[in-house]
């Protein structure tokens, strides 16, 4: 399985820059879309009753990357992942929510208030977060790791690229929300519709364009995605729980660790310059198969849930 793994490392990956600029294009949408939900008041509310939210970001910006890197130091020195494969893992452990967050927990009978706010916060913060935390645990995982090449993590290229996919669009869809309220209620549901649809159409078009690699390497890796999500998910439940929050508040934190914007990591993954020496092709597949199965396993907690009812509220 290793043998197969650093294959698939090695694989080169069919993406032209046309579809790196469709990628990028999605992505923006997608921020400004979840940027319209963003407002004073919502950001206010959380201020007002700040431990879950505190709960939320801690699990999410800093317990995730943490766990996510014991967890890769473990899987390799027990030679089941490949250091791309660990990467791989790493950059998804520091991207934001996911932008499907927001549905599943209110499917779930979450708290949609700390979802949203939490999604604003993440969002937002991730524009530092992100390369923060890729950029010290990818590189702590490098200096313990046996590489056949040097991995250069360019600081510069990432903080812009993050700012442009976040910062940008997220700025004028907070602009946006403010000025034109009334319109922002009317399309936002169109939008977040519009949004959903483009990130399955990213997911269905880098597919498409590596059919046979994903085929080929599947199997190796479905595993290590089922175990990172689950304990991804595990994290964010444990911790809320641990401060004794309530179960509504539980579920909301649990999706929002669980579920993460693995459209942002692909984009990182291909953009030209970002990880020079580094064989992309383990961290592409096993950062565009968690863009999947992160919807498919929060939708089904989400159905098990909506179907258990608390009291605590």
């Amino acid at each position: 399985m290793y043998d197969k793994l650093k294959l698939m490392d090695q694989a080169q990956l069919n993406f032209s820059d046309g579809g790196l600029a469709a990628l990028n294009i999605a992505i923006a949408f997608i921020m400004f879309g979840v940027a319209l939900k963003i407002t004073p008041q919502s950001l206010k509310n959380l201020i007002v009753k700040p431990k879950a939210t505190i709960v939320g970001v801690i699990s999410q910006f800093v317990l995730l990357p943490a766990v996510t890197f014991g967890l890769v130091m473990i899987l390799h020195s027990l030679g089941i992942i490949t250091v791309g494969v660990g990467m791989g893992m790493i950059l998804v452990a520091s991207c934001p929510g996911g932008n499907v967050s927001n549905f599943i927990s209110t499917f779930a009978n979450g708290n949609p208030a700390l979802s949203v706010g939490l999604t604003a916060i993440a969002t937002i913060g991730a524009v530092f977060m992100t390369p923060i935390n890729f950029m010290f645990y990818g590189g702590l995982f490098a200096a313990n790791s046996e590489l056949l090449q040097p991995i250069s993590i360019d600081p510069v290229t990432m903080f812009k690229t993050v700012i442009l996919l976040l910062g940008v669009p997220i700025t004028l869809g907070i602009a946006f929300n403010w000025k034109f309220p009334k319109t922002t209620e009317k399309i936002y549901k169109t939008i977040q519709n519009i949004s959903l649809f483009f990130f399955l159409g990213m997911v269905v078009m880098i597919f498409s364009n590596n059919f046979d690699h994903f085929l080929n390497y599947i199997g190796a890796i479905i595993l290590v995605v089922f175990l990172h999500n689950l304990i991804a998910l595990s994290t964010g439940y444990g911790f809320a729980s641990l401060f004794k929050l309530k179960k509504r508040n539980r579920r909301t934190i649990t999706i929002e660790t669980g579920i993460q914007n693995s459209g942002l990591g692909l984009v990182l993954i291909f953009t030209s310059g970002l990880f020079d020496g580094m064989q992309v092709g383990g961290m592409a597949v096993i950062t565009a198969w968690w863009g999947v199965w992160h919807i498919l396993a929060g939708l089904g907690i989400a159905s098990i849930w909506k179907r258990i009812p608390y009291t605590d509220e």
